[in-house]
């Protein structure tokens, strides 16, 4: 299978992105740095939130950037855990062990803005 040199992705990459997009799929990768307490909270914490709210509907990739770096070259990822929803668009990033549910939440889109008391 070719790697696209430019951003560390295969022609598999754009197959599962296009079948993800039709059915509704949201698809995430996971970067980490090993088996740090931050990296498995992260881990912990966005296993939860995707069960709990997009069970049966998201594909998830957990990525150790000191064993694959190029992926997270390609992703333009400088700090870790950092989480990346490709799909569906529009792209964001979220940086630090995701414990803060509804950010992540609003983050995806799976909730809405906080309503605020102001006038």
């Amino acid at each position: 299978m070719e790697t696209d040199p430019e951003n560390g992705r295969t022609s598999l990459d754009e197959h599962l992105a296009e079948a993800a997009h039709q059915d509704g799929r949201y698809v995430l990768r996971l970067y980490v740095t090993g088996q740090t307490p931050r990296s498995l909270l992260a881990i912990q914490n966005i296993k939860q939130i995707c069960e709990t709210h997009l069970k049966g509907r998201y594909d998830l990739e957990v990525i150790d950037i000191y064993k694959r770096p190029s992926l997270a070259k390609g992703e333009r990822v400088i700090a870790a855990p950092t989480l990346v929803k490709s799909l569906p668009a529009p792209i964001r990033r979220f940086v630090g062990d995701l414990s803060d549910t509804e950010k992540v939440l609003f983050g995806l889109d799976l909730v809405r803005a906080p309503a605020t008391n102001e006038p």
